[in-house]
């Protein structure tokens, strides 16, 4: 690995960016995006501005390999010849990226083609991480990280001995907000030998590649957010993303997320149709306990067996507490857990930055997140995101939380 740059290949990002990217190939290959980073815990990232940009220049130089791609098209069959063909051509365009300060503040954003622009999202926050990391720890030492992730492992062994955890799976979803990418590794790898059964793998396929782990992937929020941006009525966006998504991998990668408006709008729009089309569903915020309850109640008011189907847990897990929500769930339904910044960002003796990078409009009209934590929504639109809480009849009660943090984060 390279001790020099922080992003070490074209693939060294989360995997549902590639998958993303082919269906904007296929379906909307001309839609305009703008993204945009936010640090939410308001730090100052400022004094590192030219070790970032210096960083980020070097992303025009990545390119897929052909070991990359034949990578790829083994373990991702669903990844079509032609999106493989466009991704042995793609590079970075420097001119879509805009890296300055404002108003003492670090500003990165992004503009052009949401095909291409949205793949600088986890290497940019990647980036940012890593380099505001080697400058606040210095002193960071790989035997720190290794000694932090034994501590982990124990605990996890622990966890053990009072559950049976035969079924108890976890990934790593922590490349946007890693250390570095040689923890990352360090982290990875200990896991690979030390709990084989319960590390199912990693979000990230330069990783996955790296040390023959399986890689996973499907949606995230832009997919659903993009939408609102498209030809449909707002009110119709979910169904319809949720319907495209099935129409491009045709009951491949069949995870739906279900908080861009709320779980209890997502519950709305599930109807029998798609809760037997999809496979899972994954939570990203709020209670998850409440949240899976909802589903289970969802699928079963539907005469969907939720025994056939799966919750994905991936919001600010560690071991314990993922290990309480496979507990409650254990025979109801099936549980797998992402877990990020605790494993791959968080050793004991430092603090992990706490940021974004979302996409804020799609051919010039606004999107939004309305998640079940409201403090998480970034929109600078107040009129569009008024409206869409009124589509989606969001709850009194949150409609005021997130119009009263609208832009403190997503």
């Amino acid at each position: 690995m390279s001790d020099t740059l922080c992003i070490q290949s074209l693939i060294d990002t989360d995997f549902y960016k590639l998958t993303m990217q082919q269906a904007y190939l296929h379906q909307l290959p001309n839609a305009e995006g703008v993204w945009e980073f936010y640090c939410r815990s308001h730090e100052d990232l400022t004094p590192y501005i030219f070790q970032i940009r210096e960083q980020l220049e070097a992303l025009a130089d990545l390119q897929a390999t052909e070991s990359q791609l034949a990578f790829l098209h083994s373990r991702a069959p669903y990844l079509k010849d032609d999106y493989l063909a466009f991704l042995r051509l793609f590079r970075f365009n420097l001119d879509q990226l805009d890296v300055r300060i404002e108003k003492g503040r670090l500003i990165i954003r992004v503009k052009g083609p949401q095909l291409h622009v949205s793949l600088f999202e986890i290497p940019v926050m990647a980036t940012v991480s890593e380099i505001r990391n080697k400058m606040l720890y210095p002193g960071l030492s790989e035997t720190q990280i290794r000694n932090s992730t034994q501590h982990k492992i124990e605990q996890l062994n622990r966890l053990g001995d009072s559950v049976d955890l035969d079924d108890f799976r976890f990934f790593d979803f922590g490349t946007r907000r890693r250390f570095s990418y040689q923890a990352q590794h360090i982290v990875a790898e200990m896991l690979q030998q030390a709990v084989p059964k319960q590390f199912g793998g990693t979000s990230n396929p330069h990783l996955a590649q790296a040390l023959q782990l399986p890689f996973l992937g499907t949606m995230a929020h832009e997919w659903l957010q993009t939408h609102q941006g498209l030809n449909y009525r707002l009110v119709d966006s979910q169904k319809a993303a949720l319907e495209n998504w099935v129409r491009e991998y045709r009951g491949d990668l069949g995870v739906a997320l279900t908080d861009v408006i709320g779980v209890d709008a997502f519950c709305r729009d599930l109807d029998r149709y798609f809760a037997k089309l999809y496979d899972g569903f994954r939570h990203d915020s709020g209670d998850p306990i409440l949240w899976g309850e909802k589903i289970i109640a969802r699928l079963e008011a539907l005469r969907v067996d939720p025994t056939r189907k799966m919750l994905v847990f991936s919001d600010g897990l560690d071991f314990s507490r993922a290990v309480l929500i496979y507990k409650h769930f254990k025979g109801r339904i099936q549980t797998s857990f992402g877990i990020g910044t605790w494993l791959m960002a968080d050793f004991e003796v430092n603090k992990p930055l706490n940021a974004v990078m979302k996409m804020v409009s799609l051919g010039g009209q606004p999107v939004a997140k309305i998640s079940d934590s409201p403090g998480k929504t970034m929109c600078h639109d107040r009129a569009f995101l008024t409206y869409l809480m009124d589509v989606f009849a969001v709850d009194a009660g949150v409609r005021e939380h997130v119009l009263l943090n609208a832009g403190q984060g997503v």
